[in-house]
């Protein structure tokens, strides 16, 4: 059943679970607000009986990370509309959704091209330490200095160093296009063939790219395939000092089998701005491996590209209400 514009959509009532992390203060929510009366909240737990509680008798739902379980969905008699803030929807049982005939989108590709610059912003700090060197001079160890350059790290070229890329998806494009400016080389491993016109990028095996890459740039999605597929066994096969990359899922690796790798020199440096469990955990072993940096996934955290976001979201649903949804997810 779809909401018709005219009084209906007047009194429609909207109800965003957590809208803090899009919209700290800094965005609008007018787009919503002309649907109907929208009521946001900052965050909310992970609780059930909190969830339908503040879901109470409104036909639409924003959420960003809060789950929407089969019992919440259930128990919520006008939802018809469930608008996921993000690309990824695992928080919804979309199944249930279905079977209750509730709509469910989500906002694919509006950030590709700020997670491919975020990609090598982590790649540049691990090879340039710029802030470490900006330290530095502001400590006074330049005015110190005993010649006028000095260094606190190996500092690393790119260009010639072989990049390659698991995923080759918007993202894993993006940042193959980037990597090729740098001069560097780029090959990638994709579950399914791609073509590629360009002479400089080569699909190859999974163990080939491992064999290959001076630097690995992780852009699957994280599925039951690929959930840990950078462990101890892949580790071994990769070059000796290799760089990996993670803007994508933090389930994606073995954290235990990487910060190994890390202590023991086999993986030069891990730069990531993603963990396992989000917020990372206190115990998380990245948190002390060597060569580490870690950023708390804000690659999508950018005003414009939060904007984004909010432009698709509201686009979702006038679509919705029009009739014509678009971006549904089941």
């Amino acid at each position: 059943m779809m909401i018709l514009i005219g009084t209906e959509v007047s009194n429609m009532k909207i109800v965003d679970l957590d809208g803090y992390a899009l919209n700290p203060g800094d965005l609008s929510w007018a787009g919503f607000e002309q649907f109907g009366d929208l009521t946001t909240y900052d965050r909310t737990d992970a609780d059930d009986d909190e969830i339908v509680n503040r879901i109470g008798d409104a036909e639409i739902v924003l959420t960003n990370k809060t789950p929407l379980d089969k019992q919440v969905i259930d128990q919520a008699p006008k939802l018809q509309y469930i608008g996921v803030l993000a690309t990824g929807f695992n928080v919804i049982d979309t199944a249930a959704a279905k079977d209750n005939n509730v709509i469910v989108t989500n906002i694919p590709s509006y950030g590709t091209d700020a997670v491919a610059q975020h990609t090598f912003a982590l790649l540049l700090e691990i090879v340039n330490q710029v802030g470490l060197h900006s330290q530095a001079v502001r400590a006074g160890e330049w005015t110190h200095a005993k010649d006028f350059t000095f260094w606190k790290t190996p500092l690393i070229s790119l260009t010639g160093k072989t990049l390659g890329i698991i995923g080759y998806g918007h993202i894993g494009q993006a940042v193959a296009q980037v990597a090729h400016a740098f001069g560097m080389r780029v090959i990638f491993y994709n579950h399914h063939t791609k073509d590629v016109s360009e002479d400089w990028i080569k699909q190859v095996s999974l163990e080939d790219l491992y064999a290959k890459a001076d630097v690995i740039s992780l852009h699957a999605p994280q599925t039951s395939e690929t959930a840990g597929m950078i462990d101890q066994a892949a580790i071994s096969q990769m070059k000796d000092g290799v760089i990996l990359i993670n803007t994508a899922r933090g389930g994606l690796i073995n954290e235990a089998d990487v910060a190994s790798a890390l202590n023991t020199g086999k993986i030069y440096a891990y730069g990531a701005d993603v963990a396992a469990t989000e917020p990372i955990a206190a115990d998380n072993p990245l948190l002390t491996a060597k060569n580490t940096f870690l950023t708390p996934h804000i690659a999508w955290a950018a005003t414009e590209i939060r904007n984004r976001l909010m432009g698709i979201a509201v686009n979702n649903l006038k679509a919705f209400i029009n009739g014509q949804p678009q971006n549904v997810v089941n």
